[in-house]
Formats: C-alpha cells, sequence, structure tokens
C-alpha cells in the first residue's frame, strides 16, 4: 500500500511531503549540503596527509637541522593550517566566507615565506654542519609525496564545487612539493661539501613561495561565477 501514491518519481520520499511550498528549491539546499559535505571532506583528508607529513619533517628537522627543511616544514604546518578556515567556510555554506578564507592561505603563504627567509639569512651568518643527510633527504621526499597527494585532492574538489580559495590551496601544495624537492637538492650538496648550499636552497625556496602568494592572490579575487582555472600550470 504506497502511502505516498503521488510521488510523481521525485527521489527524495524522506519528509519533504511539502513540496507545493518549496517548488524546486528544496533542491537547491540539497545542492548545499552536497557542496559542503564534498568541501569539508576534501579540506579534512588534505589536512590529515600534511599533518602526517609534517610529523615526519619535525622529526627529520631535530637530527638534521637543515634550514632548507625548516623552510619546507613551516610551510607544510601553515598549510595544514589553512585546513581550518577553509574547513568552516563550507560548513557555513558561505561564498563570501570561502573567498574570505582564501584571502587567508594567501596571507598564511606569504607569512611562512617571510619566516624562511630569515631563517635562511640567519643561517648564512651563522653557519651550522647538518648531519643525518640520507633522512634529510628522505624527508624532501616525503615532503613532496604528502603535498602532491594534497594538491591533487584539493584541485579536485576545488574544480568540482567550483572554489576558489580550494583551487588556490591546491596549487599552493603543488608548489610545496616541488620545494621539497629542493631540500632533496640540499642534502645532495652538503653531502658534496657545500654546506652553504642549505641556507641558500632556503632562499630560493622562499622565492617560490612569494611566486606562488601571488598566484594564489589572483586565483582568490577571481569572480567565483567564472570558470576556475589555474593561474599557472
Amino acid at each position: 500500500m504506497s502511502a505516498h501514491g503521488h510521488s510523481h518519481g521525485a527521489p527524495h520520499a524522506h519528509g519533504h511531503s511539502h513540496d507545493g511550498d518549496h517548488g524546486h528549491s528544496h533542491g537547491l539546499v540539497d545542492i548545499s549540503i552536497k557542496r559542503s559535505r564534498a568541501g569539508v571532506e576534501a579540506v579534512l583528508l588534505s589536512l590529515l596527509i600534511l599533518g602526517a607529513t609534517a610529523a615526519a619533517q619535525i622529526v627529520v628537522f631535530t637530527l638534521s637541522g637543515s634550514i632548507a627543511l625548516l623552510a619546507d616544514l613551516i610551510h607544510n604546518v601553515g598549510d595544514a593550517l589553512t585546513a581550518v578556515p577553509l574547513g568552516a567556510a563550507f560548513l557555513m555554506r558561505s561564498r563570501k566566507a570561502e573567498k574570505y578564507a582564501g584571502y587567508f592561505v594567501v596571507a598564511t603563504i606569504f607569512v611562512s615565506a617571510c619566516v624562511a627567509f630569515g631563517e635562511s639569512i640567519d643561517r648564512l651568518i651563522n653557519p651550522q654542519a647538518l648531519s643525518h643527510l640520507w633522512a634529510l633527504a628522505g624527508a624532501g621526499v616525503i615532503g613532496f609525496l604528502g603535498n602532491e597527494a594534497a594538491a591533487f585532492v584539493r584541485l579536485r574538489a576545488g574544480r568540482r564545487l567550483a572554489s576558489p580559495a580550494l583551487i588556490a590551496d591546491g596549487y599552493h601544495a603543488r608548489t610545496d612539493g616541488i620545494v621539497s624537492l629542493a631540500v632533496v637538492a640540499s642534502a645532495i650538496f652538503v653531502a658534496l661539501g657545500a654546506q652553504i648550499a642549505d641556507p641558500l636552497i632556503g632562499m630560493v625556496v622562499t622565492i617560490v613561495i612569494l611566486r606562488i602568494t601571488w598566484q594564489s592572490y589572483l586565483t582568490v579575487r577571481a569572480d567565483p561565477g567564472t570558470p576556475l582555472d589555474a593561474p599557472h600550470h
């Protein structure tokens, strides 16, 4: 005995029986909820990936004392923390909040670049021998793989949900992955006897971070209604 005999083919048979009130508007609510859930899931997954990456790098930094690794580590921790406002924006289901979260992401990238630059200058003035070079190279590889995984999650979700903030965060993570490979280069140069390579690579990392800061700013500033592509492939 089908109690909802007039269920006019709508698959939403769970309690939305006042269709006459809402017309098609409840469909928009459903889309909003789906978008919110998908955004939060993407943000949380990338947070877990980057958190595990940063934890592994912290261990290696305490062993090696590498400034190139510190720059990468600061950036990965900052990148993981950007998940907090971004996740909140998706929970609020607010495009405006997403945009502000995107600006927060950009500001975080900029601050991390300044910290890395300061540490690089300090290490140039006060040189320090590095140790555990194999572990240092391994930390660079871990950083690359972790960031690439986070970038994949964020970019896929950002394009699907048309979220400038997620897309900016995705390209930010992808650049971080390239930066992590610089840590591997630092370990190689130091192993060959060029200790100065470590702070110099830290400075190069800073320049790369500043470049992605500008690209991410342009992406976030873009009109959410327009197609979202990366500022640079």
